[in-house]
């Protein structure tokens, strides 16, 4: 009767017909007390001692990677013996859109890290406090990378997703940040302008490799000199800025390519500025991503050569810091 009572109310939810849970097939859905109800959208599963969000990811959505897809639509139920939770098949909203509201995801960026009284200085005291502040608060942090599939359409995000980003290539990112990430498991993505890699206290290629060997650290292109991409050099014709502009977008990409096992597709602009010209060479090279310095987050429809960065600085508390998450924003005020 429950079983037949719960396949109504999944029927109601999906629009569709579910799969019937009588006969043979609900005598063996039911030996194990755990499906109750399905269709092609959603399951109706009633949880065990034992389960955790990753196992019924992994069981019903065949990626336990998947599991805050069920956490953020079952928000506010108790994993626990006999609590019944509904599983979404699909992603429920690809663009991250109700009636209400819509999805906005924030990149943080961050630069060197450390002691140090300059305010592009985080300590790692603060910037652990902030990791602390983001698992506290049901944050999740996304490989960059994830955003281009919401951009597309293609699939949904974590309600709280987050991205983290750090630009220019300090040494302290491996000194004092990586070891806080791998503490917290969250990816990040350096943005690494190649000409610095060598000084005193810039990262080395082996210190990065390390890093891309754990799994969470991303080495992307952030120009090749960090000059500023807008500006012509004294007596410069546009000839001789347009060959500048490509060797700086383009440089990068084979010098971080054949140093490090991963592909170059993401491309932080110097100092957050950026012309036609800069993004007419960005799609040349068959970038997918471009990042500015401008704040806010990003929703399904923003510009993928012109993203948002949230600047975090080191005098930040973390009630500056937690105002810099903004996740969603009504549709009253896209």
């Amino acid at each position: 009767m429950l079983a037949a009572l719960l396949a109504t109310l999944l029927a109601a939810c999906a629009g569709q017909t579910p799969t019937p849970v009588t006969g043979a097939e609900s005598d063996g859905l039911a030996a194990d007390g755990s499906v109750l109800a399905r269709n092609p959208r959603f399951v109706l599963y009633r949880a065990q001692a034992s389960d955790e969000w990753r196992g019924i990811a992994a069981r019903f959505l065949g990626d336990a990677r998947k599991w805050w897809r069920v956490a953020d639509y079952n928000d506010g139920v108790e994993l626990r013996a006999g609590e019944i939770v509904v599983v979404p098949l699909q992603a429920p909203s690809p663009g991250g859109v109700d009636g209400k509201r819509f999805q906005t995801v924030p990149i943080l960026c961050y630069h060197r890290f450390g002691p140090g009284n300059s305010k592009m200085i985080v300590s790692a005291e603060n910037f652990a406090r902030q990791m602390q502040w983001l698992v506290d608060n049901d944050y999740r942090v996304i490989p960059l990378s994830d955003l281009e599939g919401f951009l597309a359409g293609r699939n949904d995000l974590p309600r709280r997703a987050v991205a983290i980003t750090i630009d220019d290539g300090y040494r302290t990112v491996f000194e004092h940040a990586y070891p806080i990430l791998k503490k917290f498991a969250f990816p990040a993505t350096v943005f690494l302008y190649t000409d610095f890699v060598g000084a005193g206290d810039a990262l080395t290629w082996k210190q990065m490799r390390d890093m891309v060997d754990s799994g969470l650290i991303d080495i992307q292109a952030h120009s090749k000199s960090h000059t500023n991409l807008i500006n012509r050099a004294p007596g410069e014709d546009g000839k001789a800025y347009a060959e500048r502009i490509d060797v700086e977008i383009g440089a990068p990409i084979k010098a971080i390519e054949s140093r490090l096992p991963i592909k170059v597709k993401r491309f932080a602009f110097p100092y957050g500025d950026v012309n036609q010209d800069v993004l007419d060479r960005l799609q040349r090279h068959h970038y997918d991503l471009g990042l500015t310095v401008n704040p806010g987050g990003n929703a399904f429809f923003s510009e993928r050569y012109m993203l948002r960065r949230t600047m975090i600085y080191g005098d930040h508390g973390l009630a500056a810091f937690k105002a810099r998450l903004e996740t969603s924003r009504p549709v009253s005020r896209p």
